[in-house]
């Protein structure tokens, strides 16, 4: 209420009315109490409902104790909260390529993406609803279509594809530059969450992509690509692939594992600080090479990811984990991201002539998921287990988890089954920042000691 006006008379100017403000009593400490408490109520009402905002909000904050809450759902957000969930493998700029042909300057792309009508499992505002903490976005190119050719020119065609999609995903980031990082290292990669950033490292999805050129591996790291996978859906000259396209098939071996120049180029990714990714269709021998299991190498000198791969014994797919493979991977103080496509996820072998299982769609769900993520971590530890889901690069979805919107359910699952608030928050992101820690490192020691670099043929 406004205070009253009260006219006087001015003792030196009678007959001339003057206005004065009568002084208001001055409020409790009580009064200051209840309005402070309901003002908060206020915009704690009014941002709940803005994903951005609460994330911002919340990532500004202390770590929580989260064990305070007794709803599985709140757990989960708070967890998500202190701990980024980073996911490892996540299509969405391939999406910006086949619907928006790269063009995301007009309203068409940038409306949908900030509402939440983009095509597929990823947005922005989705990525808010999910609380997530980031994701490496893979800058996939296709195999070239005679993938038995190693020659140079048949795969410039998949470089300047890498290159066109490592411009336009960080073009997106300087596009939204309070909602994506920009070329992380595993440093500043939780200084962005802290900040409400999505922590943004880029992935080459095979080294078919360099085209056989290391000097195109240094630019991609410079460029912000962070992982690279060794092998798609074909051979390259540096490491055998599992499966093979044109049918889809079980590989036959060419090196028997990783090559003797794959071998050299491991140890420069090694050098420059480039993760090691055996995921996607990695031949057993080669996952075995890498992790130091083969005969006369020692494999990766940094800890490698799986970035979305899933455990071959709950289904037996080729591009899946076998608990040998893991085993190594413990060893090795590795890490396997789970992909949730559910013929990786649930499937059956049917002894079928090209080595490929049926699928089972009854069981593809998210409870699915949370078993592979189960089966690996109580078989080698829940500090080499995370989540590579592979959104927007698959046709279908598990049951329950359909978008990037659906993280906080995924960690109720792990909840629902035992998984401590710590495990949790190890698999979704701490693992991967502990790996990506480790391979920092050994890159600074390399690069202390004098490593020289891998020099390409001319």
């Amino acid at each position: 209420m406004a205070p009253l006006l009260i006219s006087v008379a001015d003792s030196q100017n009678k007959g001339k009315p003057k206005h004065t403000f009568a002084r208001p009593q001055k409020p409790s400490l009580w009064t200051k109490f209840i309005l402070l408490a309901v003002a908060t109520a206020v915009v704690i009402h009014t941002l709940w409902g803005m994903p951005d905002a609460v994330h911002k909000l919340r990532t500004c904050r202390q770590t929580r104790d989260c064990s305070r809450f007794n709803a599985l759902n709140d757990r989960a957000r708070c967890i998500l909260s202190n701990t980024p969930l980073i996911d490892g493998h996540v299509d969405f700029p391939l999406v910006l390529r086949l619907v928006y042909g790269n063009k995301i300057e007009g309203s068409a792309f940038r409306e949908a993406f900030e509402n939440g009508t983009l095509p597929g499992h990823v947005d922005l505002h989705r990525l808010r609803q999910g609380a997530s903490g980031g994701a490496f976005w893979s800058v996939y190119a296709p195999c070239p279509k005679d993938d038995s050719d190693f020659s140079d020119e048949n795969y410039a065609t998949s470089v300047k594809y890498t290159l066109d999609q490592i411009d336009v995903t960080n073009r997106l980031q300087k596009l939204y530059p309070n909602d994506f990082s920009q070329a992380v290292d595993s440093k500043t990669a939780l200084r962005a969450f802290k900040h409400g950033k999505l922590i943004s490292p880029l992935g080459v999805e095979g080294l078919h992509q360099i085209g056989n050129k290391v000097s195109n591996l240094r630019l991609f790291y410079d460029l912000g690509v962070r992982y690279a996978t060794l092998t798609h859906n074909c051979h390259n000259k540096f490491a055998d692939a599992a499966i093979l396209d044109g049918p889809t098939r079980k590989a036959p071996p060419k090196w028997h594992g990783v090559s003797p120049i794959g071998r050299k180029l491991v140890h420069e990714m090694n050098r420059i600080g480039m993760i090691v990714d055996l995921a996607h269709r990695i031949d057993d021998d080669t996952m075995r090479d890498v992790l130091g299991g083969g005969e006369g190498w020692e494999g990766s000198k940094a800890p490698v990811i799986h970035s979305h791969s899933s455990a071959y014994s709950i289904c037996p797919h080729p591009r899946n984990v076998n608990d040998g493979i893991l085993e190594l991977v413990k060893r090795h103080n590795s890490l396997v991201m789970v992909n949730i496509a559910p013929e990786f996820i649930s499937c059956i072998d049917n002894g079928n002539e090209n080595g490929i299982p049926d699928p089972d769609p009854e069981n593809a769900s998210i409870q699915q998921v949370a078993r592979h993520i189960l089966h690996i971590g109580n078989l080698i530890g829940f500090d080499h287990v995370g989540v590579g889901t592979d959104f927007d690069g698959i046709p279908s979805v598990p049951e329950g988890f359909a978008d990037v919107s659906k993280y906080p359910d995924l960690v109720v699952e792990l909840l629902k089954n035992g998984v401590s608030d710590s495990d949790a928050s190890k698999v979704i992101g701490g693992n991967l920042l502990r790996v990506w820690a480790a391979v920092d490192a050994v890159a600074a020691e390399l690069q202390a000691a004098g490593e020289p670099a891998l020099e390409d043929e001319i």
